[in-house]
């Protein structure tokens, strides 16, 4: 089955960022804004899904460090493998992955359609399971996601330094997704160690 990448999440555009990219605080800039450009009305453009083909392979092949991966998943309409390159969030030694267009994300409903069920690849596939995280759970996430994924900073709307409350604000608009290995039924294992994970 043929395979295609999505442009949401393209790190190095308004995706969920890329090693380097540059940045900080809530990406209210003029990078920010053309960043945000890139994604108007929520959906990528031309630019931006080049870039996402771009980075969904050289995170696919384990080229950057491991916060950097590829996810892939059915798409809820056509049933082809879709790729998204993400950057995931390291939060008391487990993975998690956070969309930036939150619940409006493609990626987002791909794997809800899916029950959750998808393959992340860093070097090799890694399958999978995405388990939802209760809302009163996620701020301290989505806090630690702004502070290691500078591409998602123009996209959510509260300052990575700002207090745990702004965080907990926003969370019912932004899931946020405990990645564990297929097979595990939600006990605390990751598919890829967390240990020092601050790249």
């Amino acid at each position: 089955m043929r395979s295609r990448s999505s442009g949401e999440g393209s790190p190095g555009t308004p995706g969920d960022g890329s090693p380097g990219t540059p940045g900080s605080g809530s990406g209210r800039s003029l990078y920010g804004e053309r960043l945000r450009a890139m994604y108007r009305g929520g959906r990528a453009n031309v630019t931006a899904r080049r870039l996402s083909r771009l980075w969904a392979a050289v995170f696919g092949l384990g080229l950057a460090p491991r916060r950097w991966v590829t996810l892939e998943v059915p798409g809820r309409r056509s049933g082809r493998m879709t790729r998204f390159p993400l950057g995931m969030a390291d939060w008391n030694g487990e993975w998690y992955l956070v969309p930036m267009l939150g619940d409006r994300s493609n990626w987002v409903q791909n794997v809800r359609a899916a029950g959750g069920h998808a393959i992340v690849r860093h070097g090799r596939a890694r399958p999978c399971r995405l388990i939802e995280v209760p809302v009163g759970e996620r701020g301290p996430i989505i806090r630690r996601y702004l502070d290691r994924v500078p591409g998602g900073r123009p996209h959510i709307p509260v300052h990575r330094d700002a207090a745990l409350a702004a965080f907990d604000a926003i969370a019912p608009r932004y899931p946020v997704f405990r990645v564990v290995p297929a097979g595990t039924h939600g006990a605390q294992q990751t598919i890829l160690s967390t240990e020092g994970s601050s790249s």
